[in-house]
């Protein structure tokens, strides 16, 4: 006795793996990954690889079905348009000025015309305490007075004692 209403007959990973390798064949794939750009899904694009790998052995009937569908049944398979992505870069706050190290250097000597200690602070780069040092014994050496020099050391002793205390206070 046949009966029409019986439910589509599940497949085996033996099945699965026939279909698949015929599908290979009817794209000109060389390996079953070849088959994703084909297989579309509901969220949009094509399916990922690690899908496909995960349906074959978790859901091999659903898989031989999809492959089955969307490339044996067909005449002439269509490559599914990948799923669309937000641009590179499209996170990057729009409202943060970004200045070229010419333009910094630019601004710096603007605020030291200016005498603005508080500018020249803000646009100096800061350095390590190694490279002050470094900096600082090289201008004493050479007889030279450099007030920023003197106050780039002092911010990174006092940053660095800040630090260390903020350390023993949590302890």
């Amino acid at each position: 006795m046949h009966n029409d209403t019986m439910e589509p007959k599940t497949k085996n990973l033996k099945e699965v793996e026939d279909i698949i390798s015929k599908a290979i064949k009817k794209v000109n794939g060389r390996k079953e990954n070849d088959l994703c750009k084909y297989l579309p899904m509901t969220s949009g694009g094509y399916m990922h690889h690690f899908t496909l790998k995960k349906m074959k052995t978790k859901q091999p009937s659903e898989l031989g079905t999809l492959i089955e569908k969307f490339i044996i049944n067909m005449d002439r398979p269509g490559a599914v348009a990948p799923k669309q992505r937000a641009a590179r870069g499209s996170r990057k706050r729009r409202d943060q000025l970004t200045f070229t190290r010419a333009q910094l250097e630019r601004m710096l000597n603007i605020a030291r015309v200016a005498g603005d200690k508080e500018m020249i602070s803000v646009l100096s780069p800061k350095k390590s305490l190694a490279s002050c040092k470094r900096e600082l014994i090289a201008s004493i050496r050479h007889g030279k007075v450099e007030q920023e020099l003197w106050n780039a050391y002092a911010e990174v002793i006092q940053a660095q004692a800040l630090i260390a205390s903020f350390a023993n206070d949590n302890k």
